[in-house]
């Protein structure tokens, strides 16, 4: 029993950090997040028209998105009717008008449903803005 202890002394202290396993987890994290960040964007994926116009640069803003087959969006949730639209803007908004409301529309959706939305946000007294591509050069 002696002789264990005696030998446990004799060992060199080592007092380097591993930098191998810091720098594995560093590339692990990186990858994870580079996979997560574009999931976490607000909205669904659309194929949204075409039009000369600027890149809307407001994060604060509600995105409301209309899908091909009229289905509406507030964010990622689905909403089942325009009823249950205004409540959630209204819930998302929390009464301020001055919050933008972004629309994104499928370019094939019916435009009576795109029209119904800003109508709503409209009557709300929101400031609603249509999200389109920028147009590309030919």
């Amino acid at each position: 029993m002696m002789t264990f202890r005696r030998k446990r002394r004799e060992l060199p202290v080592n007092a380097e950090i591993n930098l191998t396993n810091l720098i594995d987890v560093a590339f692990v994290l990186l990858i994870i997040f580079m996979i997560t960040a574009p999931i976490l964007q607000g909205g669904i994926e659309l194929e949204l028209p075409e039009a000369d116009a600027r890149p809307l640069r407001n994060r604060e803003a509600v995105t409301v998105s209309i899908a091909r087959d009229g289905t509406y969006y507030v964010e990622r949730a689905k909403v089942s009717s325009l009823e249950e639209l205004e409540t959630m803007l209204r819930t998302y908004t929390h009464g301020d008008d001055k919050r933008p409301v972004t629309i994104s529309g499928d370019g094939r959706t019916e435009y009576r449903h795109v029209a119904a939305v800003l109508g709503l946000v409209n009557r709300l007294g929101l400031d609603p803005q249509i999200v389109v591509d920028p147009r590309r050069e030919r």
